[in-house]
């Protein structure tokens, strides 16, 4: 596997930790519909959290967030009209991105709550 999909890998599990650790309950991951993959649906309280996790092994091109494209927010903006629609849920959708940044052996994470907003 390439060195940046295992750095993939690696950030998403540990954004899953971190959204666990914050009281927040795993509904899926990689949850696919049409071209969008949603890395992970979350739920804590009313609120359903989508989250795209971006891990990066440096900022020297930017921050890990700086990489979510305005197709990847369409496109996930209407996998979970679909996802809210087809599990018939009652609840409040937001946006998040999960921001990680590995140095040496160590890892930053940034949990930016209704991200979308922010651009």
């Amino acid at each position: 596997m390439a060195q940046h999909n295992e750095l993939g890998k690696k950030g998403e599990q540990l954004a899953i930790d971190f959204l666990l650790k914050k009281g927040y309950t795993i509904c899926d991951t990689n949850w696919r519909y049409q071209k969008a993959e949603v890395d992970i649906i979350a739920q804590k309280e009313e609120i359903l959290a989508v989250v795209e996790v971006k891990t990066r092994s440096s900022t020297d091109f930017g921050n890990p967030q700086d990489f979510v494209s305005p197709k990847k927010i369409k496109l996930l903006v209407k996998a979970m009209d679909e996802y809210v629609r087809s599990k018939d849920l009652e609840v409040e959708v937001r946006f998040d991105i999960i921001a990680i940044v590995q140095k040496n052996k160590n890892y930053t994470i940034e949990h930016i709550e209704d991200a979308f907003f922010h651009f």
